[in-house]
């Protein structure tokens, strides 16, 4: 995994050099869940502001790369509660009918707009596991944030909202990963976030629904700039990221 994260990171150091300083790079990070697309894009959106900071000594409370996460793009229990059917809706909790797609095309298009002198911070929500559901504007994306790393499932959908956003951003990377090495990585998460009361239930779990989107995911993606492979290695568990544990909100 080393070696394709540094081969990302220059790739796109070079692109943001060459991008005009009114302009920002948009870089948005697909795969199915557990196939760890969450953990690339953190670490390669660290690594970027590392550069930064070796090159730029004291400019480490302007990062040059931003993170967002699709999670905070998740629709609310209370919206789930509201819809037609639902039980199923909160069931299918992760399926990209249960986001607000339109809310993530705009945010899109806000850091797609020329960047000014009298630009403001733009704010993008995160996702709270304890309470399980969305907090607005709680991630700011300063002016001086010229790379913004998008992370999701649906990131590289060729359907509906999804596509348009797609289309907006310089690149797509997709983290490929073998289904039954996901439905491993989903089984342990599940259970140690609570999601399901022992493996038995969280492979139902991934089985009726992690996967049944990831199937989607794959059969209907768009054609990307990047394709990453997501093996069993050390360096690509969450756990060898300072110890954070990355987890899906179902």
């Amino acid at each position: 995994m080393e070696e394709q994260v540094n081969k990302l990171v220059q790739k796109t150091w070079a692109k943001y050099r060459e991008t005009p300083p009114s302009q920002r790079v948009l870089i948005a990070v697909s795969g199915i869940p557990g196939s760890g697309k969450t953990t690339l894009a953190s670490l390669v959106t660290k690594r970027l502001n590392d550069i930064h900071n070796e090159k730029s000594p004291g400019c480490a409370s302007t990062p040059v790369a931003a993170f967002i996460p699709m999670d905070g793009y998740h629709l609310s229990r209370a919206q789930l509660s509201a819809m037609p059917d639902p039980t199923t809706a909160h069931e299918r909790r992760g399926a990209a009918f249960t986001f607000d797609d339109q809310a993530f095309l705009d945010i899109v298009k806000k850091l797609r707009q020329p960047l000014l002198p009298e630009s403001k911070t733009i704010y993008a929500p995160s996702f709270d596991h304890a309470v399980k559901d969305p907090v607005a504007d709680d991630i700011p994306i300063h002016p001086t944030a010229r790379i913004v790393i998008f992370e999701g499932n649906y990131c590289s959908l060729n359907n509906g909202l999804w596509k348009d956003a797609a289309e907006l951003m310089d690149e797509l990377w997709f983290v490929e990963v073998d289904f039954e090495v996901a439905k491993r990585r989903l089984v342990a998460r599940h259970v140690k976030a609570g999601i399901a009361k022992d493996e038995e239930a969280a492979a139902r779990r991934a089985d009726e629904n992690d996967l049944v989107n990831g199937r989607e995911i794959v059969d209907r993606r768009l054609e990307v700039h990047e394709v990453i492979l997501s093996r069993e290695d050390e360096s690509w568990k969450p756990e060898a990221q300072g110890g954070e544990i990355i987890m899906s909100p179902q």
